[in-house]
Parts: C-alpha cells; sequence; structure tokens
C-alpha cells in the first residue's frame, strides 16, 4: 500500500510539472496597443497548446522589476535605447528576444492649432525618463522651438537645451501619464496608443510626428538570459508576428491611422 501511495503522490508530482512546463507564459505589458495585441496572440497561442497570461503595469518600471524577480517571463513595453539604461543602472541580465510595434510619438497641444501660436512663457509637458526625454527634445527641436547640444541624440536632457527662444518651461511626467496632463500645458509629448486607450482626444491630431527613421524605438520582445532560448517564447514571438489578429488589434490601437505606428519587424 505504501509503495503504491507514493507511486501515486510521484505521478501527481510529475503531472503538475508537466502541467506547469507545458505552455504557461506570463508576458508584461502596458495598457492600450502592446496589452490589447498581446491579449489577441495569447488567444491565437491558447488554441495551438500554449496558455500565454496577460499582466498589465501602469508605469515603465515595474515591468522590469517585475520580469528581473521572475514574477513573469517575458515584456513588451520598451524600445532598445530604454531597454539598454534600465541594464545600465539596473545591471539586469536581460536578453532582447524580438521586434514588435515601432509606436511613433507627437507633440499635442489642446490649446493651439500650430507652433507659431506657442506663447512666450509657455508649458510644455515631456516624459522624465532619460531615453523618452531625449527622444521628446528631438521632436521639439524638430519643430523649431528649442535647439539642442551638437551630438546630443535621443540621451540628451533639460540640461542640453541651448537655445529655447520662447522660455519654455517644462514638467517631466511619466510617459503613460502625459495623455492626463496634455490639456494642462500649452504643449505635450503623446503617444498615440495611450491617447486611443484614454479615449482622450484625437490621437492624429498632432501638430508633428516621428516616423520610421525612428527604428531603434520598437517595441522588444524582452526576457531574461537565461530564459532567451525557451521555445515557448519563441512561438508566442512567431505567433505575435504573423497573427492577422493581432495585426488587426494594433490597428484599432493607433486608430487605424498608419501616420501613428509602423509594423517594424516588416521593414
Amino acid at each position: 500500500m505504501k509503495t503504491l501511495l507514493l507511486a501515486g503522490l510521484a505521478t501527481t508530482l510529475l503531472s503538475f510539472a508537466s502541467l506547469a512546463h507545458a505552455g504557461a507564459l506570463k508576458v508584461g505589458v502596458t495598457p492600450g496597443a502592446y496589452a490589447d495585441s498581446v491579449a489577441a496572440a495569447a488567444e491565437e497561442a491558447k488554441a495551438q497548446g500554449l496558455d500565454v497570461e496577460v499582466v498589465e503595469f501602469s508605469d515603465w518600471t515595474t515591468p522590469n522589476i517585475a520580469l528581473a524577480a521572475g514574477d513573469i517571463d517575458l515584456n513588451y513595453f520598451q524600445h532598445k535605447p530604454f531597454l539598454a539604461n534600465a541594464v545600465k543602472e539596473r545591471g539586469y541580465e536581460f536578453a532582447d528576444v524580438g521586434t514588435g510595434t515601432l509606436a511613433n510619438i507627437g507633440l499635442y497641444s489642446l490649446k493651439h492649432k500650430s507652433f507659431d501660436e506657442i506663447p512666450q512663457n509657455g508649458t510644455v509637458a515631456i516624459a522624465n525618463d532619460p531615453v523618452n526625454q531625449g527622444r521628446g527634445l528631438l521632436l521639439l527641436q524638430k519643430a523649431g522651438l528649442i535647439k539642442l547640444k551638437d551630438g546630443v541624440g535621443f540621451q540628451g536632457t533639460l540640461d542640453d537645451i541651448v537655445e529655447n527662444p520662447k522660455n519654455l518651461s517644462f514638467t517631466e511626467v511619466e510617459g503613460p501619464q502625459l495623455v492626463r496632463v496634455t490639456g494642462d500645458v500649452d504643449l505635450a509629448l503623446g503617444y498615440p496608443h495611450f491617447i486611443v486607450a484614454a479615449k482622450a482626444f484625437d490621437p492624429a491630431g498632432g501638430l508633428i510626428y516621428s516616423g520610421i527613421d525612428d527604428k531603434q524605438f520598437a517595441i522588444r520582445f524582452v526576457t531574461r538570459k537565461d530564459n532567451a532560448d525557451n521555445p515557448d517564447i519563441a512561438k508566442f514571438i512567431q505567433i505575435y508576428q504573423t497573427s492577422p489578429k493581432v495585426r488587426s488589434a494594433i490597428g484599432t490601437a493607433f486608430a487605424n491611422d498608419p501616420k501613428l505606428y509602423t509594423i517594424a519587424w516588416e521593414k
């Protein structure tokens, strides 16, 4: 009887281990385009025997903390420069394992119809993290509102502004929250997919946008280095990049406006 009980227990444990291994991924995302498209891929994956749990975060810090801690297996919210900065600052052992959508950024105003209307001493809301702030500053420079030090690129900060003829003042805000403050300032950096998700205002109403020349800012699938060869992760990314349902979810999340996003893995 004891032998039978032990054998039964061993069989049960093996069954649990098999269930835990077979098709169980947790993917961390931020709201909007990334959450919606990953959820669509998760539905497709389930039909192919791969169970995927979508874990949504409201900020740009926790998804990497959760990944490093092993609470999730994969995240999908950051581009290469953001990832490089996170690894540099926190020493993460992460691997970039796949290309996703390139979300263009824009400069938005709910008070003015052109950059010429931005007043002296106007107010600007911009991302507070080093990489996305630099990306926003380059767009402000492209719009002719500021000039940056030569050669700073996307790593520029507010300290790198050398000319500010309108004497603009800047408020630093975490990226996903910029949509909430757009109406309070003269001009704000904006992420169209967050604007669509919040149903805040017209995402196609930006005064200027980035574009495919920003390809390094395509969102990446990121995992831990020790999990980079996980076949389930490779399978999920392949589903994401080939599924018509995912493509439709991405389009919907960007108001089906091609100037707001690019399918970067095809470019």
